[in-house]
């Protein structure tokens, strides 16, 4: 295997913040000091000039073409990250009782949060089902979670970023849809107008960290509750365009560029189609290595991230740092579940998994 070469960009396989598309980078460097030739940086203008309400108008247009976002949706660019909307989305929505589904981490992080407004007398948390008892490696059936009559809304993630666990179908409930997707926002196309709210972190599939997407159906608006503060009020982030406070702006301009790169790469299907061939391609060498394991349930697979261990976990740190050494980075698995976990989002080309793939098989070689 070659050594590093710092001439090229390394394979970056982090969960987020992640890789993001050389060619958007490049544009950025170009327009950064004079950005639309008026000797300033994007970064420096006010974001109530007419500038970049251009920039925010037009991302916002290319997102909706993107997602097929329909017409009575708001789209909110908003800061805090998704872990922000933990709480906001019960101060929100929850007036009565609000059904989670636990299928790992993530999902267990927005229960906790949102059960401190049931601890608080403001509503009820009611967890339909966990995938706890498979050591989140499949998600529950359907038939067996325990679905509130009437609840306010249903929250769950279409994909554990850490757990690598996976729902392809959206759930067939009554309440309003409330999805964190924001490890596989625009990786897959989706019917916007099933869900009744959807958030996502820009970190992994949008932009740089800062900026926090929210799609949400305008009857959900204006119902917060008294304890919401203004900032995080859907209704007054909306009519405000989401720029009651002063927005993440360079994140906001970013974010655009990564939206034109998709539309240039065919949109969303056309993005999906290479993710599918990505996660074949990295799945079917595990599978057909008794050298490396991927524990998820097959039909729970994420093509976003992919987490794997080795036969012999003593060999950790050696594939870490010969890894790193031939480019290939932040393939460490999260702390909470140990292994290795390549994390392979839009940014991510069929080039550095055929990469990934032939440093593993040499990895495996050496030692078998």
């Amino acid at each position: 295997m070659s050594g590093l070469n710092f001439d090229k960009r390394v394979h970056n396989f982090c969960a987020g913040p992640a890789t993001m598309p050389k060619a958007v980078l490049e544009k950025a460097q170009n327009e950064l000091l004079n950005w639309k030739n008026g000797g300033s940086s994007v970064m420096e203008i006010s974001h109530r000039s007419a500038d970049f309400t251009q920039i925010a108008q037009k991302s916002e247009q290319d997102l909706r073409k993107l997602m097929n976002i329909p017409d009575n949706y708001k789209v909110l660019f908003l800061q805090g990250g998704a872990s922000l909307q933990f709480s906001t989305i019960p101060m929100n929505l929850l007036h009565g009782t609000a059904d989670y589904l636990d299928t790992g981490i993530w999902s267990k992080k927005a229960i906790s949060e949102a059960q401190r407004y049931e601890q608080a007398g403001l509503g009820k948390i009611n967890v339909v089902a966990s995938a706890k008892d498979s050591n989140y490696t499949s998600v529950p059936d359907i038939s067996s979670w325990q679905l509130s009559e009437n609840a306010d809304y249903f929250h769950y993630c279409p994909n554990e970023t850490i757990q690598g666990l996976a729902m392809f179908d959206v759930p067939n409930v009554t309440a309003p849809i409330v999805a964190d997707m924001s490890s596989c926002i625009l990786s897959t196309p989706i019917d916007v107008s099933k869900f009744g709210l959807i958030y996502a972190g820009a970190q992994k599939n949008i932009g740089p960290a800062g900026l926090t997407l929210v799609i949400v159906r305008e009857d959900l608006l204006g119902n917060a509750n008294l304890i919401c503060p203004n900032t995080q009020n859907y209704k007054n982030q909306a009519d405000n365009d989401s720029m009651l406070n002063t927005p993440a702006t360079f994140a906001w301009y970013l974010s655009g560029l990564v939206f034109e790169w998709l539309l240039e790469q065919g949109g969303v299907e056309a993005i999906y189609q290479q993710n599918l061939e990505k996660a074949r391609r990295l799945y079917d060498f595990i599978d057909n290595s008794d050298f490396y394991h991927n524990p998820v349930a097959k039909n729970n697979r994420s093509i976003m991230n992919v987490p794997f261990t080795l036969a012999d976990s003593n060999l950790d740190k050696l594939f870490l740092e010969q890894s790193a050494q031939v480019g290939l980075l932040n393939l460490k698995g999260h702390k909470s579940v140990g292994g290795m976990r390549a994390s392979i989002y839009n940014a991510i080309d069929l080039a550095a998994i055929d990469d990934l793939i032939g440093f593993m098989q040499h990895f495996e070689n050496k030692r078998v």
